[in-house]
């Protein structure tokens, strides 16, 4: 995969990778990793509002 990031961002990236003692592909695994769950868990949510507003209307 390739990424295409303005210059100064990726050094940002560097820095942060460095002052943490990892590498900036750990690092964006780790974001992306959290970012995926927290969209996991809003789907989800979603789903069970849905269902919710289904249950209410039915007057369940």
């Amino acid at each position: 995969m390739t990424l295409r990031l303005p210059d100064d961002k990726h050094e940002r990236l560097r820095a942060l990778a460095q002052s943490r003692g990892t590498s900036v592909n750990r690092l964006l695994d780790e974001v992306t990793t959290l970012l995926l769950a927290e969209f996991d868990a809003e789907t989800r949510f979603r789903l069970r509002a849905q269902k919710g507003a289904g249950n209410k209307a039915a007057g369940k």
